[in-house]
């Protein structure tokens, strides 16, 4: 499908505007007789509590802690080989532990474990899985160990899949601990961006049993891996976008990454990075008109709506139709069923990440990353970084938004300082209302001397419908749990 092509001439007072339906080009004055409120039974992420986050940006409630540059560490068992086979310190960013079913830390045979992102700091595309690990107890960086990458190149080839063949590079994900005391990692199998060979970069939600050992100085190693397979491919165009829909020429961005595992009385499922299809509030400017993904009073919606046809972000705004998805497993960790999304993000934002939801005092909590780079809010900066929250009764919803509008944490940290964090991942600790949030810190490829690594942790309160920093909370760079 070609991507809308905005065409907009003022014609007795209407803007003309022009959609895509199917595959039949449609054209239609932007009156207020095009206006229409469908909530496709989804929750969203609404312009209106998006608008307010501004005014609440600033309070110490939401603001990561800050940190001093100075005693930031590396990792330094994070090590690997660049193109000349040389030993090179390689840079760690998105990092994600070993979980039991219920979201906490999963003890393996009294170690830690997290997977993490990293490659060569001298290639931004050197993008693969490491397995690092620390004894039970441990909280310094300098406790972590590494095993190295997860995957070798020949495991793609043999997994017999015909999607995993062309692998280029492995993105963020999930583990669990599963009963039986297997590893089970779910990641984004990424494909080539290279169009003058049918390659646009999809993403496809991956599985595979990782098989680890120790030895006798207390050492974990990867023995290889096994059941490496897909799970779903690209998207199925009505529920979520698929990679045929995206057109590589436009300012659209197509998404499926990010699987976060998650179970539910006796069922297995993922939640994920999408963004939405045909059949659930689709891309396009008819998506302008809709008042659900605007909500709060119709002078606001007409207000801002008219912003969006005559401004600079109206295109923008039109193909952003984020979403955190979900699909129901089989035990063999197959699809079984793809299910509505949790939230979406029409108008507001093409990306939303590192999905994370776990359940706590009989509430679901549901979390993403965002960056303001990728809004179309008026007072959001492009170096705002975020991390939205929102809560429901039920896994599937309806989610309601935390602290009134889903703003949870804020960092308007310059990119290029070292002490940028993203990727905030919120870990729920046992019987207790503290999270303890990882992220990353410094972004790969600034400096020669100091590279992406575990950022310091840091605690958030969670009571309700409303978190909190935990004021002097930060912990040890990469530290997972705060019972000792």
């Amino acid at each position: 499908m070609n991507k809308l092509k905005i065409v907009k001439f003022v014609l007795m007072g209407s803007i003309i505007c022009s959609s895509l339906v199917g595959n039949a080009q449609q054209s239609f004055a932007a009156t207020s007789s095009m206006d229409y409120k469908e909530t496709y039974d989804t929750s969203h992420i609404t312009r209106y509590d998006m608008s307010k986050i501004p005014e609440q940006e600033n309070s110490a409630q939401f603001k990561v802690p800050q940190f001093d540059a100075s005693t930031l560490k590396n990792i330094l068992t994070a090590k690997g080989y660049d193109e000349a086979g040389n030993l090179i310190d390689l840079d760690v960013w998105d990092s994600w532990p070993l979980q039991n079913a219920d979201g906490t830390v999963a003890n393996y045979n009294g170690y830690n474990i997290v997977f993490a992102l990293a490659g060569d700091p001298e290639r931004p595309w050197d993008t693969h899985i490491y397995l690092f690990y620390q004894k039970i107890g441990d909280t310094s960086i300098d406790s972590w160990k590494c095993s190295g990458r997860v995957f070798k190149y020949s495991d793609q080839l043999e997994a017999n899949d015909p999607i995993l063949k062309d692998q280029v590079e492995e993105w963020s994900g999930s583990a669990t601990l599963t009963a039986d005391g297997k590893v089970r990692l779910f990641y984004t199998d990424r494909h080539p961006l290279a169009p003058e060979r049918g390659f646009t970069g999809k993403q496809t939600l991956t599985t595979a049993q990782v098989n680890l050992s120790k030895s006798d100085d207390d050492t974990l190693k990867i023995d290889g891996v096994e059941d490496l397979k897909s799970i779903f491919d690209g998207g199925d165009g009505k529920m979520y976008q698929n990679i045929s829909q995206f057109d590589i020429n436009s300012l659209d961005n197509h998404t499926l990454r990010d699987p976060h595992y998650v179970e539910e009385n006796g069922h297995k499922y993922l939640v994920f990075e999408a963004n939405t299809g045909t059949e659930d509030g689709y891309q396009g400017d008819e998506s302008l008109f809709n008042k659900a993904f605007y909500d709060g009073s119709e002078e606001f919606f007409q207000s801002e709506k008219d912003k969006l046809l005559s401004g600079s972000k109206k295109e923008e705004a039109s193909l952003a139709n984020g979403a955190l998805g979900i699909i129901e497993l089989n035990d063999d960790y197959t699809l079984k069923k793809v299910m509505k999304p949790l939230i979406t993000s029409n108008t507001v934002t093409d990306e939303i990440e590192r999905a994370n939801v776990f359940k706590k005092d009989g509430k679901w909590y549901l979390f993403t990353d965002s960056r303001g780079s990728k809004m179309t809010i008026d007072g959001i900066s492009d170096k705002d970084i975020y991390m939205l929250g929102y809560v429901s009764d039920s896994l599937t919803g309806p989610y309601k938004p935390l602290n009134k509008t889903g703003l949870v944490l804020n960092l308007d940290v310059d990119p290029n300082d070292p002490t940028f964090t993203y990727s905030h991942f919120a870990v729920p600790q046992a019987d207790s209302d503290n999270v303890v949030i990882t992220s990353y810190i410094t972004n790969r490829g600034l400096f020669t001397d100091h590279h992406s690594s575990f950022a310091p942790s840091f605690l958030l309160n969670i009571k309700d419908s409303k978190t909190s920093v935990v004021e002097n909370s930060t912990l040890e760079q990469g530290q997972l749990t705060i019972d000792k």
